[in-house]
């Protein structure tokens, strides 16, 4: 279901640079609020504060797009505690009021994150956290209720936004990413296989699929396609990113895995389904590598593999500077 799916759209570099733009901005933001408040109250505790969140801005610029998704869950709840913190030392109300308002960025930053869950998950413990830090200050309970309202509105309509964003990458038939999906999550992993992590690619071709859809009709071959994606999708390891390319082709990411680690994997999946005719190609990253290099090498061993009689999985050997020109098919 949808709600259990996490919006495409925040790869890990887009969390980076968001949760980078946020956290430099409320810091701003708080020292903003600091320095305009009558009182001079618990004034060093919250330049404190401030100036924390601008230095794990500079952090999360620096080393944020090298983090896997589940660790900016850390990032958001630090948000959360930091603008309760500050809330509490206000030194009076209307200041308080003010920096609570920064919680709308750990609003949008967990619904554009994370699934619904999990993003709603972060909401409570925001609402939870802040609602009290105001109370403590003496706010109304009228106005933390409008509030807590006008944020939980700001999350639906994130929420909303960034789903059908995110269908924009998915293939309406089988479900998994397009093309576009498919290049951005591609993008995303060579990020890490920069850092010389492993990373394998491979492209599926069904075989004879013009025959499917000439003798049993168009309805026969979306359902082939169908089960393709259910069946892989069944069997791939976590953080395999599985996209139909286009037409009876597919395309595989497989992160964190040699060629011959891909090899064997793409070779035991079609063994299991022996109804499903596919050939396949694949091929590993190598230093220096681009996305188009290592793609088009997989396309080159999906051609060996049909040439040498379909039904075949092949790993090329290629290097980058062998595949300088596009391998016709």
């Amino acid at each position: 279901m949808s709600r259990f799916r996490v919006p495409e759209v925040a790869t890990t570099r887009v969390m980076a640079e968001t949760i980078t733009t946020l956290f430099g901005f409320g810091g701003l933001a708080g020292l903003s609020l600091v320095l305009g408040a009558e009182s001079d109250e618990n004034r060093g505790i919250l330049l404190t504060i401030c100036i924390g969140a601008l230095l794990a801005a500079l952090v999360f610029g620096i080393w944020g797009s090298h983090w896997p998704r589940q660790a900016f869950h850390l990032p958001v709840v630090t948000a959360t505690a930091l603008i309760a913190v500050a809330v509490v030392f206000c030194p009076d109300p209307v200041t308080a009021l003010g920096a609570a308002t920064l919680i709308a960025f750990v609003v949008l930053d967990a619904h554009l994150f994370f699934a619904s869950p999990q993003a709603f998950a972060h909401l409570v413990f925001a609402l939870g956290s802040v609602d009290a830090a105001l109370l403590s200050n003496d706010v109304r309970i009228g106005t933390v209720i409008g509030l807590d309202l006008m944020l939980i509105g700001l999350g639906q309509v994130a929420h909303t936004l960034v789903m059908r964003a995110s269908d924009a990458s998915r293939d309406p038939l089988t479900r998994l990413r397009n093309r576009r999906g498919f290049d951005n999550a591609l993008a995303e992993c060579m990020e890490a296989a920069r850092t010389g992590e492993p990373l394998a690619a491979a492209l599926l071709d069904l075989d004879h699929f013009k025959a499917i859809n000439d003798t049993a009709g168009h309805e026969a071959g979306d359902r082939m396609l169908c089960r393709v994606a259910d069946a892989w999708k069944a069997e791939l390891p976590y953080g395999a990113v599985l996209a139909r390319h286009g037409g009876d082709e597919f395309s595989l990411i497989l992160p964190r895995m040699t060629g011959d680690e891909a090899l064997a994997l793409v070779r035991r999946v079609c063994a299991m389904h022996p109804d499903i005719p596919l050939s396949c190609g694949v091929a590993a990253h190598h230093p220096g590598e681009t996305a188009s290099q290592l793609m088009r090498r997989a396309d080159r061993a999906l051609y060996e593999a049909k040439a040498a009689g379909r039904g075949r999985v092949e790993l090329d050997g290629a290097t980058p500077l062998e595949t300088a020109t596009p391998h016709a098919r």
